[in-house]
C-alpha cells in the first residue's frame, strides 16, 4: 500500500508556510538563527525560534493552551482545507492523529510550578494537561472533533520520524483511512538548560561535520502531513520506506561505529525495495556534536561507498528535537514538490573545513540540482538518546 503525503503544513525559523520555508531552505538562509539571552543563565546562545504572534487556541479548547499547541495549530491551519476534505471523504472516526513531541507544554508547566513555589498557588490558567506528552494529539483531535486513534510518540529526537512510521502502520492495518501526522516542539528553558548541562550547546551557529564543530543549536517547529491511502490533488509524494533500530549503547551518546544508524538506513531501503545507489539525496541528522557527526559519517560512507549528495539543515533551523524527524522529512517533500521549481536541494552550510578524521562525504552546494525526472528517492536520518535510530525514504509515488 502506498502512503501518500498529500498535504504539508510547516512552521519553523525558516518561515511560516511551506512556500516561505522552501524559498529560504534552498537559499541556505540562516537568518532565523538569532543570539538571545535569558534561556540559560549567564549565556547568550543562538536559538532558532519562530518570530511573531501565533494563532490563539480556540476558546472551547482553552485547557490546551500552550506555545507547543499554538505552533501545531499554525501548521494545521495551513492545510485546513485538505483536512476538511479527508473528513468529508472518510468520516471523523476514520482519521487518526499521530504526532511526535518531547516538550509538549512543559514550559507553561514550569512557569506554573515556579509561581506555586513563590506564591503557594498555581496561576489561574494553569492546567496539568498542558504538560502531558499526549497533549498535542488530544488538542488536535478535540479541535477537529476526530474520533479515530490519537496519540503521541516521544522518543526524543526521533519522535516525529517514528510518528510517520506509526501513521503508515495504521493505514497498512486498515485501522483508518487518513492520518494527520508529524511533530511539534517549542523552545523552552528546560531543554536548553538540559543540553547546556550536557555541554552539548554551541555558543555559535552549529557547524556540522567540520573539524571545528562544537555542539548543537536548539530550534522549534511544527510539521503536519495528511497521510492517506489515496492520492490527493497535490504532488504524488509518499513515504516509501522506513527503518528503525535501537543500539542502546549509551543514555546520550551514539554507538561510535554507526552500526545502529546503518541498520536503520538499510531497513528503510529494504522496505522501500531500493538499492543505496538509487537514493538521490540524504538529509543527515547532522547535529554538529563530536560524536554524532563522527558516527553518522562512518555509517553513510559504509552504505554509500560511491557517495550520495547530502547535507545537514540544522544550521538553518536548529535542532528541533521531537519535531526534527518530521521537519527534515518535510524538507525532502519540499525538494520534490512544486514549491521547488528549480529542483534545488538543501545546501550544506558550514565553514568548509572537513575533519580529516572522518570519511569524506559529498556535500550539497548551492548550485546542485535534483533530477526533474521521476522517480526520485530522498532519505532522512534521525538519531536520538539511547541509541534510537530512524531513517525515512520520501519519494515520487508511482
Amino acid at each position: 500500500m502506498t502512503a501518500y503525503l498529500n498535504a504539508l503544513g510547516v512552521i519553523c525559523a525558516l518561515g511560516r508556510d511551506k512556500q516561505e520555508v522552501a524559498r529560504n531552505l534552498f537559499a541556505g538562509d540562516c537568518s532565523g538563527m538569532r543570539h538571545e539571552s535569558g534561556w540559560v543563565p549567564e549565556r547568550e546562545l543562538p536559538v532558532a525560534g519562530v518570530q511573531g504572534a501565533l494563532a490563539p487556541i480556540p476558546a472551547h479548547c482553552a485547557q490546551h493552551n500552550s506555545r507547543n499547541n499554538r505552533l501545531l495549530l499554525e501548521a494545521a491551519l495551513q492545510i485546513r482545507a485538505d483536512i476538511e476534505q479527508v473528513i468529508q471523504a472518510y468520516g471523523r472516526e476514520r482519521i487518526a492523529v499521530v504526532l511526535g513531541t518531547s516538550t509538549s507544554g512543559i514550559d507553561e508547566a514550569s512557569q506554573g510550578l515556579a509561581r506555586y513555589i513563590r506564591d503557594g498557588q498555581f496561576p489561574a490558567d494553569y492546567d496539568y494537561r498542558q504538560q502531558e506528552l499526549g497533549a498535542p494529539a488530544n488538542f488536535l483531535a478535540e479541535w477537529l472533533q476526530l474520533s479515530g486513534p490519537a496519540y503521541v510518540i516521544s522518543t526524543a529526537c526521533t519522535s516525529s520520524a517514528r510518528a510517520l512510521m506509526s501513521a503508515r502502520r495504521l493505514l497498512d492495518l486498515g485501522l483508518c483511512d487518513a492520518v494527520l501526522c508529524g511533530g511539534v516542539d517549542s523552545l523552552c528553558k528546560l531543554t536548553l538548560n538540559g543540553f547546556s548541562a550536557l555541554e552539548a550547546v554551541s555558543g555559535e551557529r552549529c557547524n556540522p561535520f567540520s573539524v571545528n564543530r562544537n555542539g548543537i543549536n536548539i530550534g522549534e517547529a511544527a510539521v503536519l502531513f495528511v497521510m492517506s491511502k489515496q492520492r490527493g490533488s497535490g504532488p504524488a509524494i509518499a513515504l516509501l520506506g522506513a527503518g528503525a533500530s535501537s543500539d542502546a549503547h549509551h543514555i546520550s551518546a551514539p554507538e561510535p561505529s554507526g552500526r545502529g544508524a546503518l541498520q536503520a538506513m538499510q531497513k528503510a531501503l529494504d522496505r522501500a525495495q531500493l538499492q543505496a545507489t538509487q537514493i538521490n539525496y540524504l538529509n543527515l541528522h547532522g547535529t554538529a556534536t563530536q560524536h554524532n557527526d563522527a558516527m553518522e559519517s562512518l555509517a553513510v560512507a559504509t552504505l554509500f561507498p560511491q557517495g550520495v549528495a547530502c547535507s545537514s539543515s540544522k544550521p538553518m533551523t536548529g535542532h528541533t528535537l521531537g519535531a526534527a524527524g518530521a521537519l527534515e522529512a518535510a524538507f525532502c517533500w519540499l525538494s520534490l514538490s512544486d514549491d521547488n521549481p528549480d529542483h534545488a536541494l538543501p545546501p550544506h552550510v558550514w565553514d568548509g573545513k572537513a575533519d580529516p578524521a572522518l570519511p569524506p562525504l559529498k556535500w550539497v552546494t548551492a548550485s546542485e540540482r535534483l533530477s526533474s525526472i521521476a522517480p526520485r528517492y530522498l532519505m532522512s536520518n534521525s538519531f536520538a538518546f539511547g541509541g534510537n535510530n530512524v531513517s525515512l525514504i520520501i519519494g515520487d509515488a508511482s
